[in-house]
């Protein structure tokens, strides 16, 4: 049985965030996760519950409001979907002495991370001591409920430090994708984009082509901030984003979403970008925290229909014949499809389009895929 949200413990905290995202108070993918993040955390350290089952029933509510209140913001879901898939980890590992199987799973991140798989026995002792858990205790009900949530508060404070740490992630290897006197093409204002090319500017001179993003003109602030830290700029139309693709030698994206078939949903201009890098066989980077892999197909739409921006800053009213006779549609966002994609660059290593699936079931449970 469903619970009813004014039931659940914390539910002012859950009621303010769905207010917040439906007025859009909370914009970006990292910080719709973050405050996710803290009121799941809120909620599971006052819930009363039982056994397992209950505990999971309460969180899947809470995500399902949040993520109806805002669809648009994918990774609000795909935070509720970390932190079922870390609570399910946690009890399996108190109640069978699991913890070392469960850590040394042999992953395709792993792989990536650390070359070919060992054999570690850090986690043995961790996993001897296990935690004494009676589920639908008579005699005392919260008996369950208080010896399992330290260890579901170390995993959802694990996600939180993922989030908090992902720009620092991301970019800790950019020195290795860009080289000295590469021209880069990017385009919008991505935050771990940003990070990522700064923390090359370390070590590397290179130039960055800034595409300025009509309508919403994000390459602006981009170019300024990547030109005062030192790092040579160049602001371009979005018109001359074809004619300049034979001289670029790598192009980075950002992503709002990162779906199941490795394609992305990416700010407007991003598929421009992309095809024209194709065209030029210039290879095409996105970089994105692995909170943005969402287990989520686009089936129908060949642009991101996702979000549409104010129509009248592509055709303003003063038009006024010719907005009489055409529709003006503005998204936000496009759908660029895996087979422009090389790489992602992600917080847990660099990975194919064609392996984001595998990624995916590593990182969410089947269970949850509709929360």
């Amino acid at each position: 049985m469903t619970p009813e949200l004014h039931t659940i413990p914390g539910h002012r905290a859950v009621e303010t965030l769905v207010a917040k995202l439906r007025r859009r108070q909370v914009v970006g993918s990292r910080e719709a996760a973050l405050e996710t993040a803290l009121v799941l955390r809120q909620v599971v350290s006052k819930a009363r519950f039982s056994n397992i089952q209950q505990l999971i029933t309460v969180i899947r509510e809470v995500g399902r409001r949040l993520a109806e209140a805002q669809p648009k913001e994918h990774s609000v879901g795909n935070t509720v979907r970390r932190v079922l898939h870390n609570v399910r980890e946690e009890y399996n590992s108190a109640t069978k002495g699991s913890a070392a199987a469960s850590r040394n799973v042999y992953s395709i991140s792993k792989f990536v991370l650390q070359g070919q798989p060992r054999k570690h026995n850090a986690n043995a002792a961790k996993s001897d001591a296990r935690i004494t858990l009676k589920e639908n205790d008579a005699e005392d009900p919260d008996s369950f409920a208080r010896a399992l949530k330290p260890v579901l508060m170390e995993a959802i404070q694990d996600v939180l430090d993922e989030l908090e740490t992902v720009y620092d992630n991301v970019s800790k290897n950019a020195k290795d994708h860009i080289h000295s006197d590469e021209i880069i093409l990017t385009i919008g204002h991505s935050k771990t984009v940003e990070a990522f090319l700064k923390s090359a500017g370390h070590y590397r001179n290179y130039t960055v082509i800034v595409a300025e993003t009509a309508p919403s003109y994000q390459g602006h602030e981009m170019a300024r901030s990547l030109s005062a830290s030192g790092i040579s700029t160049f602001l371009v139309p979005d018109s001359s984003i074809f004619a300049i693709m034979s001289r670029v030698n790598k192009v980075i994206l950002g992503a709002h979403a990162i779906l199941a078939n490795g394609g992305l949903f990416g700010i407007s201009g991003s598929l421009l970008a992309a095809t024209a890098a194709r065209a030029h066989s210039t290879p095409v980077v996105v970089c994105a925290g692995q909170f943005k892999l969402t287990p989520l197909w686009n089936l129908y739409h060949e642009h991101g229909a996702l979000d549409f921006a104010d129509p009248s800053s592509v055709l303003g009213f003063e038009e006024g014949k010719l907005v009489e006779r055409v529709d003006v549609v503005n998204p936000y966002y496009d759908y660029v499809g895996p087979e422009l994609v090389d790489v992602f660059i992600t917080n847990d290593g660099d990975h194919p389009p064609s392996s984001v699936y595998r990624l995916i079931k590593e990182t969410y449970d089947d269970d949850d895929h509709e929360l």
